[in-house]
């Protein structure tokens, strides 16, 4: 009964067009920014961290550039129940599918990587219409199952397969020898369970997940990071595709998860407001 309400409710808000939607999160801007004041400790002390260099002025204008980005996300979240293919090709392009393509044509899982940057959920629906070989989401649950639910029907409108984290072997298997993508948003924040691998992010020890270098290390699959930048015009978005790991065999233990956490740090610091702030992603420290 939960999940039908959230679902009713989300297809109903996302009826009305986006110059609506957009009036929307204007508003929201200045409640959770200067009213609310939603996380704002967590996103300043976040970037306090992340960019000891620079003032606390500079550091406001990141946050306050945040907060302006931050409800578009939400309420183009919520146009996403109703978004047809045609939208979805008009509000977000590809630069270079043929750096994936080319991978497909040799036979070729790729394994892709992404972070909570830019525009990401509408990235999993511009990855589903760009080919017909199986793309594979792979996520972490949520705690709230009538939630969970309706995120993953939401995702997989346009054929893109949900896979929680711990099935994702079974499935990457069963793919083999066969083009495929298999997605991961790779900057989550693990549990002590699913990793022990620290590493300076940000200029913070980092609680990383490993994941991404295991699969790539067990197929022999490239990595493909994929960029999904925001543009000038309000709501459209770009995704640049780079091949940081040709074949995983010639790099040494923990090289791997290195190297695409330090892609994402690179591409946050040339545009820090697209990030996801809000997050606690330095909860975790090391165990003595």
């Amino acid at each position: 009964m939960k999940k039908k309400s959230i679902d009713v409710s989300l297809y109903i808000l996302s009826l009305l067009p986006f110059w609506v939607l957009y009036g929307i999160s204007d508003g929201l801007y200045y409640l959770l920014f200067y009213i609310i004041r939603y996380r704002k400790d967590v996103v300043l002390d976040n970037l306090k961290n992340a960019f000891p260099e620079k003032s606390d002025g500079e550091r406001y204008q990141v946050a306050k550039k945040f907060y302006r980005f931050f409800p578009d996300l939400v309420v183009e979240a919520v146009k996403m129940r109703t978004m047809s293919a045609k939208q979805v090709l008009r509000r977000i392009e590809l630069l270079n599918p043929e750096e994936v393509y080319r991978h497909f044509a040799q036979n070729k899982g790729v394994i892709g990587v992404t972070a909570h940057y830019g525009n990401w959920e509408l990235g999993i629906y511009r990855l589903s219409l760009m080919t017909d070989h199986p793309r594979l989401v792979i996520y972490k649950p949520l705690n709230d199952k009538a939630f969970n639910e309706v995120y993953n029907g939401l995702r997989s409108r346009f054929g893109a397969i949900m896979v929680p984290m711990k099935q994702i072997l079974r499935h990457i298997v069963r793919l083999k020898n066969t083009p495929h993508i298999s997605m991961f948003v790779a900057d989550q924040t693990p549990t002590y369970q699913d990793s022990d691998y620290f590493m300076e992010f940000l200029h913070q020890e980092t609680l990383v997940y490993t994941g991404t270098e295991r699969i790539a290390r067990l197929t022999k699959n490239p990595i493909v990071y994929c960029h999904i930048g925001r543009k000038e015009k309000r709501g459209h978005y770009f995704c640049k595709f780079t091949t940081l790991v040709e074949h995983p065999d010639d790099y040494q233990t923990h090289e791997i998860t290195q190297l695409h956490n330090r892609f994402t740090e690179q591409i946050i610091k040339e545009q820090p407001e697209y990030w996801l702030w809000t997050h606690r992603r330095w909860k975790r420290k090391r165990r003595i």
